[in-house]
């Protein structure tokens, strides 16, 4: 649905330029909720705003549906209007002005995209239903509380059946318990329309609850693309890694094809690792795993001295040492007190292997 080859954009700075993209290659299939994510300055607004129309490349082609719409070579530039795009900006932008009935209107009878007048009450209609605010239709936008005000943006670029949805960290604005709410929302929205989603966003958790696959930029280019767990569980970089959560690192040499020996003692990996001397091996928190009972006799099994605990409501979050290294991890329960030792494993298929 989305194509994008060889993208690059630069900006001027004060003594030269900067890329915000580099030579970025990218495939979003059709009715796909594809969601880019990276840290501030990674690009990731870049690319969507070279998607909408609202910034012009340097270099590449961008093509929605097999329709060129962006190109260096021959020369194209289809106008943001005539892209056929819906768009949701973090900073809601609804016309303060208007209610909330002219403000999903508006596009409908005055844009590129308008329809028919007697067309323009069911689609808003409809379009309210979908984001449950046709009980508001009448009332002034500045009066909607920030998710409402959200999701009357929502529904005005749902309004004109765009065939691809742009969202630029729509939800950034609301707070913790409204984003859970209203990102749930946007992908059933998405999915019962059939649309196509290119969302962008810098927080991981959200990035995971709503993706069918994600994207992490870097400085302008891509270190990873795939489902979220494969993100999470299979990192391609030790950076990708970091990236979605807590990660315990310890160096080692691989001494055996499956083992690497390492400063709190031999680590057995799932799977052989060739041609690989110092390593850099990692595991999640909820991997370091309280060792009781039959567990005792499991591979990578660990002494340890418990040094805190937090209790999070359904979980405790600790720290430990193993041989003067601190470790955390996650776990249901931990009975037992401050300074005691305790046995910890972790399962060989859940260390992930780096070069060192």
């Amino acid at each position: 649905m989305i194509s994008i080859r060889g993208l690059t954009k630069q900006f001027a700075v004060s003594g030269g330029s900067v890329a915000a993209i580099k030579g970025l290659d990218l495939e979003v299939a059709e009715g796909e909720f594809f969601v880019i994510i990276g840290a501030s300055g990674s690009g990731k607004t870049t690319l969507l705003r070279c998607v909408a129309g609202l910034e012009l490349p340097d270099k590449g082609t961008i093509r929605i549906a097999d329709q060129v719409i962006s190109s260096d070579s021959p020369p194209t530039w289809i106008p943001s209007q005539h892209r056929k795009l819906g768009m949701v900006f973090q900073s809601y932008a609804v016309w303060p002005h208007l209610t909330v009935y002219e403000n999903v209107a508006l596009p409908l009878a005055e844009g590129a995209q308008r329809v028919a007048r007697r067309e323009v009450a069911n689609r808003v209609r409809e379009a309210l239903c979908m984001v449950q605010l046709e009980e508001f239709a009448g009332r002034s936008a500045t009066l909607l509380s920030g998710g409402q005000q959200q999701r009357v943006a929502l529904a005005r670029a749902i309004a004109v059946n765009p065939r691809i949805l742009l969202m630029d960290e729509p939800l950034s604005n609301l707070d913790a318990r409204l984003r859970e709410e209203v990102r749930g929302k946007i992908r059933e929205l998405a999915k019962q329309l059939g649309s196509t989603v290119l969302y962008v966003t810098h927080d991981q958790v959200e990035a995971m609850a709503i993706a069918d696959k994600i994207a992490l930029m870097q400085a302008g280019e891509l270190l990873q693309v795939g489902v979220p767990m494969e993100l999470y569980h299979h990192p391609c970089r030790a950076e990708v890694a970091e990236f979605f959560g807590l990660v315990n690192w310890v160096k080692g040499r691989m001494t055996e094809p499956s083992v690497a020996e390492t400063r709190i003692g031999p680590i057995r990996l799932e799977k052989p690792v060739n041609g690989l001397g110092e390593v850099l091996l990692g595991f999640r928190p909820e991997n370091l795993v309280v060792a009781q009972g039959k567990a005792l006799s499991v591979p990578n099994l660990f002494r340890a001295s418990l040094q805190s605990r937090t209790f999070l409501g359904d979980q405790f979050l600790y720290q430990v040492i193993i041989q003067d290294q601190s470790f955390v991890g996650k776990s249901r329960a931990i009975p037992v007190n401050i300074g005691d030792e305790i046995r910890l494993h972790i399962d060989p298929s859940d260390v992930m292997v780096f070069p060192g």
